[in-house]
């Protein structure tokens, strides 16, 4: 049987340059902390990767803070603001949308349990938000805002830059989440203007485990992970060295092969857009139709259970998504699906496909022969 795999926006098969290079970084045993030779020898490999990740998103490396991923990036940067409100500062409030990744909004919510203030701005029917509204909610007692580049369900693009303007000229902070961004869209801090970004190696086909957190110069920040000086002090435990190394050798990649990526991965969504249109009845691509990461497509048919779509599809060799991995096993429907407004049986009938640089006009051909008739075999069991 084949196996297509179209949950990318999952996680990312590592790719076979960054496989090579992590075999060839185990020799490098030496604590990257050790003042000795095997220990500098870790080191300048680690600082290799560290200036690769910061080219990637137009970043200096002296701004590039090693993390665990996504999640703990994340979760640095809210605790942060925590703490600066904790110390007494004028500002107090946090801003961030409703279709964040759960790293933001669980962590969001966790805080207002706290007695923090968080205000969530909400999105229109493709899931961008409205400059005016964001513009609303900003004030002098706006501490920081967290609002993701590309959405991870969606795929829906928010305009960063704006925003980001939009918040600086209210005083706050800026943070984004361009955990999913990464090699699917340009992505440059400068030009965004943003104080901190989060990334996450598994997700632009490095390994699990290792990501990163752009710290801009004069932006303020303290350690969220205490117990050890690594990182200039701000992120403590001893280096995962491999994982590093083979992280800084897929965002060489990115940074090589970004452009004719997208435009490869937008084709094959195409297609496979189009493809569902014309074979299937009654099918809602939900998200943005232009403004949205190249790779993703999300699709709802009516009348038919995401679910069930999913175990189907998988029973044919297809891997594909209901929405967040991180929500896997909730039988709710996408919080980030009705935020937009989408009705609650056509959210529970979402499927998310998420394509990669490894899939084929072919995989997608597969897609097309088999959908038409799960979702006619799904449709005509939920109507008896």
């Amino acid at each position: 049987m084949k196996t297509i795999y179209l949950d990318n926006n999952a996680t990312t098969q590592m790719a076979p340059e960054v496989i090579e290079i992590m075999q060839e970084s185990y020799a490098l045993y030496g604590n990257a902390s050790s003042m000795h030779s095997l220990g500098r020898e870790s080191m300048v490999a680690i600082e290799a990767a560290r200036s690769s990740v910061a080219r990637m998103i137009g970043a200096d490396g002296a701004e590039i803070i090693f993390t665990s991923g996504g999640s703990e990036s994340d979760n640095t940067v809210l605790m942060l603001a925590r703490d600066m409100i904790d110390e007494g500062s004028k500002r107090h409030r946090i801003v961030t949308s409703t279709i964040e990744h759960p790293a933001i909004i669980e962590t969001c919510q966790y805080l207002e349990k706290k007695g923090y203030h968080i205000d969530y701005v909400n999105v229109d029917a493709s899931g961008r938000i409205d400059s005016d509204s964001f513009a609303q909610l900003m004030g002098d007692d706006v501490l920081l805002v967290s609002i993701m580049a590309g959405n991870n369900e969606t795929g829906t693009i928010q305009d960063i830059q704006k925003l980001t303007q939009i918040a600086h000229a209210a005083g706050a902070l800026m943070h984004t989440d361009a955990v999913q961004a990464i090699g699917k869209m340009e992505t440059d801090v400068r030009q965004w203007g943003v104080d901190y970004l989060s990334l996450s190696g598994h997700k632009f086909y490095g390994p699990k485990g290792v990501g990163a957190l752009y710290v801009r110069k004069g932006a303020p920040f303290k350690a969220f992970v205490k117990g050890g000086h690594q990182e200039d002090g701000n992120r403590a435990g001893t280096y995962n060295t491999a994982a590093i190394v083979g992280m800084g050798r897929a965002a060489d990649l990115v940074f090589e092969t970004s452009v004719q990526e997208r435009q490869n991965l937008w084709y094959l969504r195409e297609k496979l857009r189009t493809g569902l249109q014309a074979a299937i009845p009654n099918v809602v691509v939900n998200g943005h139709p232009t403004l949205c990461l190249p790779g993703t497509l999300n699709v709802s048919f009516a009348g038919a259970e995401g679910e069930s779509i999913l175990l189907m599809l998988d029973f044919e060799g297809i891997a594909v998504s209901t929405g967040s991995a991180c929500a896997t096993g909730s039988l709710e429907p996408s919080y980030v699906l009705l935020a937009g407004g989408l009705d609650v049986e056509l959210a529970h009938g979402s499927i998310r496909f998420s394509l990669g640089r490894y899939n084929t006009e072919s995989d997608i051909d597969y897609v097309l022969e088999k959908m038409p008739t799960i979702i006619r075999r799904l449709r005509e069991i939920s109507t008896r």
